[in-house]
């Protein structure tokens, strides 16, 4: 059961005003019900901002139909250089167009929501994430804990919720995906953010003060080595990120080194279900991302396969063996059914509820593919650089900056091409509850 913050229920004026910000590009599975999250919110006082980078943009009648749902809520979309109120619910020219400020598409869908957000504190949530009614009000009071303690403790800066994924659709790749995401991933991303020595966030569903970002640049170097550079040649803000292809991670990192502020996970997740993915797609998804890393962070993304199951029991069996001459395959027997255990018990606690038995052969299946398909994935992304993102080809460059490249965005050789993901709608398996 998760607990609900007194602030769901608090007079609007006395608690801290929340801007959304949910960048949109085509159809998500369940759009509709990502979306419809935000305006249901148990929260008294944010408002909503919806972008897309131009007019024929399909997310545009969903957005268009929730506004018209809902009008007591503070909605408006931004439509390149238009801005459509819930109010008058006609389009008004600004006074400038779409901006550029990077090879990121996302940030440059972002830069004018984050720019005419009327509240500090930034909600910015994707597209394919749908929340529980209580999420809101729980990271804000996260966001505003470190406030209250006495004495003062390291601020936080960013509340982040943990991805969980589900594949109504069933394709192979996106089976694969969601045991990826929700044992694998979970299991480090958790661990990782529970002792807290490094910046590890990702960006489905970030929660931060505006005010904090626009004093930070994406150098990583801390602030006050940084105090000479406030002229007009350096960036900050949001418009600084928009050369990196991970820019939530590296947000998350600014804050983190640059102003020497923490992170919080909220005990709430970021639901995102998942269109048609096939084994080719997740291939290179998972490719794309551990190109991006090896230039952040080189020493742990060497060190990475050495936390996979099966390097892992390899190490210890062998070991094992030479030091007691205990048998090889009774080890492993026994390693691979107990990490089996712990990576179901991850995916039940994230969900809720145990692994319906009907899915639970597919579930068990996909994770094997995984498993198997990990080293391999991670061998073939140590031997490029150059990584699809939403049909463009971009090269990685040091520190996780990115510049396009005129190659077409298809994946040869291998497992024949990439292939643009195609997004579907889908009822949800179950409605969100804050239990």
């Amino acid at each position: 059961m998760r607990p609900r913050s007194p602030l769901a229920t608090a007079p609007p004026d006395s608690i801290p005003g929340v801007s959304i910000l949910r960048p949109l590009k085509g159809l998500d599975a369940n759009l509709y019900e990502n979306l419809e999250s935000t305006f249901t919110q148990e929260y008294p006082n944010f408002e909503i901002i919806l972008s897309v980078a131009d007019e024929q943009d399909q997310a545009l009648p969903v957005a268009r139909d929730l506004i018209s749902k809902y009008p007591s809520i503070d909605a408006r979309i931004i439509i390149g250089a238009y801005t459509v109120s819930n109010v008058a619910d006609s389009a008004e020219e600004s006074n400038s167009g779409e901006e550029v400020v990077g090879v990121n598409p996302k940030v440059n869908n972002l830069i004018r929501s984050y720019r005419e957000a009327t509240h500090d504190i930034l909600w910015v949530i994707d597209s394919s994430v749908s929340v529980a009614p209580g999420t809101l009000a729980r990271s804000v009071d996260l966001l505003e804990s470190s406030t209250r303690t006495k004495p003062p403790k390291r601020r936080v800066a960013l509340v982040h919720h943990v991805p969980f994924v589900s594949a109504p659709e069933g394709f192979l790749g996106s089976r694969i995906e969601e045991a990826f995401l929700n044992t694998n991933h979970a299991k480090m991303y958790l661990a990782i953010n529970t002792v807290s020595i490094e910046s590890c966030v990702v960006g489905k569903s970030n929660l931060y003060r505006r005010s904090d970002l626009e004093r930070v640049n994406g150098s990583l170097k801390p602030r006050a080595h940084t105090e000479s550079d406030d002229d007009q040649d350096c960036t900050r803000g949001l418009a600084a990120f928009g050369k990196f292809l991970a820019e939530d991670n590296m947000i998350a990192s600014a804050l983190w080194h640059e102003l020497d502020l923490r992170h919080d996970l909220s005990c709430d997740v970021a639901h995102n279900a998942i269109g048609k993915m096939s084994l080719s797609d997740y291939v290179w998804r998972r490719v794309r991302w551990i190109r991006v890393r090896k230039h952040m962070v080189l020493a742990a993304t060497i060190l990475e396969p050495f936390t996979e199951n099966l390097i892992a029991s390899s190490i210890a069996a062998a070991s094992l063996w030479y030091l007691f001459d205990i048998p090889v395959w009774l080890f492993l027997v026994v390693h691979h059914a107990a990490w089996l255990w712990v990576d179901l018990d991850v995916y039940e606690s994230l969900a809720g509820h145990p692994l319906p038995a009907d899915r639970r052969w597919w579930f068990i299946s996909a994770w094997c593919l995984r498993e198997l398909l990990a080293l391999p994935i991670w061998f073939l992304a140590m031997l490029g650089n150059e990584v699809i993102w939403r049909g463009k080809k971009y090269e990685v460059l040091r520190a996780g900056e990115v510049r396009g490249t005129l190659s077409d965005g298809n994946h040869k050789g291998l497992f024949t091409r990439w292939r643009q993901r195609d997004h579907h709608y889908q009822p949800l398996l179950s409605n969100h509850s804050d239990t």
